[in-house]
């Protein structure tokens, strides 16, 4: 195994299991349905179980809807992901560490979907002026790795303009 391929596969292990060692502690030591303040009313604590997609959406769904958006069509996309990021040999590192955080964030929801049904969400933030959803590891992960692959593009496309 190259450096490169043992990079990629330490960072989508190590958000995978982060994101599953942080909902592992929830489901064992924080009460459903409770709201614990951690830092104030800016960072709270929950513990509510996600049967839908980002923030609920599509809880309701008919179950094969259900299956087709939320396993399915999500494992297609990884796998997508995933293959373009083991042999796209010309990433740079903003762009290899945000597909890896995508991809690891990505499979540690799947991983929920398939193993308990729902994704657990822990963490609630309120600014004051504005207040974030229930999310989790996974999903900060997902989030942290679109805006490297956004600062990565922005970068590739100033070089780009500056070579012309």
């Amino acid at each position: 195994m190259n450096k490169r391929v043992g990079f990629i596969l330490f960072l989508v292990l190590l958000n995978i299991g982060l994101d599953q060692i942080t909902k592992h502690i929830v489901r064992a030591e924080v009460v459903p349905g409770s709201r614990t303040e951690v830092v104030g009313e800016l960072l709270q604590l929950m513990n509510v179980e996600n049967s839908g997609a980002f923030l609920g959406m599509g809880s309701e769904s008919h179950p094969t809807i259900k299956l087709i958006f939320l396993l399915i069509l999500p494992v297609i996309v990884l796998g997508v992901v995933l293959y373009y990021l083991f042999t796209n040999t010309e990433l740079d590192k903003f762009s290899i560490v945000g597909f890896s955080a995508v991809a690891g964030g990505g499979i540690a929801n799947l991983y929920d979907r398939f193993m308990f049904g729902s994704v657990t969400d822990f963490l609630f933030m309120d600014f004051g002026f504005v207040q974030t959803g229930i999310f989790n590891v996974a999903d900060l992960s997902v989030t942290t790795g679109m805006i490297l692959l956004i600062v990565a593009s922005y970068k590739q496309k100033k070089e780009t303009t500056l070579d012309s």
